[in-house]
């Protein structure tokens, strides 16, 4: 045994595979036995409720880490904005 085979061996017995709790079970065969072609599987419609529940709690996790950010930076003059002031 070469010493990439042995690694990957290693490697691979100790990371588990992910399984995602919620997706269906999906099929790997396109053939049957007898070398039929299977029909196409039934699709879930990704629809746009499932898509808002995904993004906006992490577009609002992101919104509230960067707004920290910015006054972490702020109280340490690091950076702060100047006030440009348009006297004209």
């Amino acid at each position: 045994m070469s010493a990439r085979r042995v690694v990957s061996l290693s490697v691979g017995c100790l990371v588990p595979r992910a399984r995602l709790v919620w997706s269906q079970p999906h099929r790997t065969a396109v053939r049957t036995t007898k070398g039929g072609i299977l029909p196409k599987p039934q699709k879930t419609a990704f629809g746009l409720v499932r898509i808002m529940m995904v993004v906006a709690p992490f577009l609002y996790v992101g919104t509230q880490i960067s707004k920290s950010f910015a006054a972490l930076l702020e109280e340490h003059d690091i950076f702060v904005p100047e006030d440009d002031e348009d006297d004209d």
